[in-house]
């Protein structure tokens, strides 16, 4: 009698299994995870699961993600674009956060946000003045607006304004001056500000000229669409992205700019930075989640963003309620001279990117993106396959090559992420947790269960 060569089954947690692979003992991994969803609410999540009025909202949530049609048609005053932005008012990324619960990073963009407003003389008077409760904070989520980082935006700065052809809704953020140390970072020294100034008194207008110049606007989907195919996962890594706007702001910047010694300073800039794009890219993810904000009885996301304190979700059946937890610390690669010990916990609205299919939900899309915040290439398409798991459907417009042309997954689904035990992954960029120093590292983490256990708490079918 012969019997077949036994294996052994591993269930969950691959790193158990990394014996009987270095050994050669043959196994069987089975990705299996507890639910995450508490157990007063497994019958809330069961019967939510089971409406039919829930997969018809969702339903329709998928299709007006994959159906909106974010086109950039200006660039301008921040001012003059984004509602309430008017008098001493700063806008910030994430939830709600007050001076005394800000972070260092965030604490050092707004200081260095007065000075560049000329609220202040220096940021250490700034720093006063913001104490005082002399300036009033707002997040960029309640302007129709985003900004990745510590996300400040402030009445003179230049913004993306691009709107929902689909739905008709516009969004905003603010433009990217580079890596390093600059304002988003929290770094706040002269540099910063002077960059800022040449950024409003340049860029900004001259990239508005440019942008109402082109006759039916610049379709952003269409880049990053493209982008993915090229490489990029338009979160994190943004280089073709990036190469694709340049070429078509080129011919509109070389017919609208007069001061035509300006023109190789512009295009120097934008060449130089490869994250150029990713602002833009969040102004579209924006304008196409607001298509679901306030959707009865849908479970999917319409927001995912932190502050640095705290992260935050918008479900579109819950409107504009936000649903916190404590901001995760991100795990990755640091710069020359920076650790662990010196990284904020995790900050931005830059997570819009993944609510609308793309950054850490098209990581397969882009594996060199693990040079970046680490990881191997076979995690990339690893993760993205994962968050097929936890989302209501794919795209119809954004593919991913190395999984045969499938849309990314799209539509996070809160009874999906509590039901499997599976959280989204965001890959995103490291801040000092001081202020004044800037960007350390980009890594990985994973988005706290804690914030879809109270959502679901709230849902009620209607």
């Amino acid at each position: 009698m012969s019997f077949k060569r036994p294996a052994v089954i591993n269930i969950g947690l691959e790193r158990f299994a990394e014996t009987f692979r270095r050994t050669g003992v043959r196994f069987i991994q089975l990705d299996w995870r507890p639910p995450a969803c508490p157990k007063e609410l497994t019958e809330k999540l069961e019967e939510l699961a089971g409406s039919a009025k829930t997969a018809r909202a969702n339903d329709e949530a998928l299709k007006r993600l994959n159906t909106s049609e974010p086109v950039l048609f200006d660039v301008l005053r921040a001012s003059e674009a984004v509602e309430g932005l008017n008098g001493k008012v700063l806008c910030h990324a994430g939830p709600p956060v007050s001076w005394e619960k800000m972070c260092g990073p965030m604490r050092g963009a707004m200081a260095g946000a007065c000075v560049y407003e000329g609220w202040a003389p220096d940021t250490r008077k700034a720093f006063d003045i913001l104490a005082g409760g002399e300036i009033r904070f707002s997040p960029c989520h309640h302007h129709n607006a985003v900004g990745p980082m510590a996300g400040v935006l402030s009445p003179s700065m230049y913004v993306w304004a691009v709107k929902n052809r689909s739905f008709g809704n516009t969004a905003f953020c603010s433009l990217n001056e580079g890596l390093g140390k600059v304002l988003r970072f929290g770094a706040c020294s002269e540099e910063v500000i002077e960059r800022l100034r040449w950024m409003q008194n340049i860029l900004g207008p001259a990239l508005g000229r440019a942008v109402r110049s082109a006759k039916d606007g610049i379709n952003v989907s269409n880049i990053t669409a493209q982008a993915l195919q090229m490489g990029d996962e338009c979160h994190n890594r943004n280089v073709a992205a990036t190469g694709i706007l340049l070429k078509e702001l080129t011919p509109l910047i070389l017919r609208t700019e007069k001061e035509t010694s300006l023109v190789g300073d512009i295009f120097d800039f934008i060449a130089s930075n490869p994250h150029f794009y990713l602002n833009l890219s969040m102004a579209a993810c924006k304008a196409s989640a607001d298509s679901i904000l306030g959707l009865e009885n849908s479970t999917i996301l319409s927001a995912m963003a932190r502050n640095g304190t705290e992260i935050g979700i918008r479900v579109a059946g819950c409107a504009e309620k936000w649903f916190t937890a404590p901001a995760g610390m991100p795990e990755g690669l640091f710069f020359a001279g920076f650790s662990s010990a010196d990284a904020n916990p995790d900050i931005g609205d830059s997570t819009i990117s993944e609510v609308a299919g793309i950054g850490g939900f098209a990581m397969a899309a882009a594996p060199a993106i693990v040079k970046f915040v680490g990881g191997t290439p076979s995690d990339a398409l690893r993760y993205t396959k994962e968050m097929g798991l936890i989302t209501h459907g794919r795209s119809t417009r954004f593919q991913i090559p190395q999984l045969d042309f499938a849309g990314t997954p799209t539509g996070i689904d809160i009874l999906k992420v509590l039901e499997k035990g599976i959280s989204p992954v965001i890959n995103t960029g490291i801040a000092h947790k001081e202020p004044g120093i800037g960007q350390v590292g980009a890594g990985l983490l994973r988005a706290p269960f804690e914030c879809f256990s109270k959502a679901l708490e709230e849902m009620e079918i209607s």
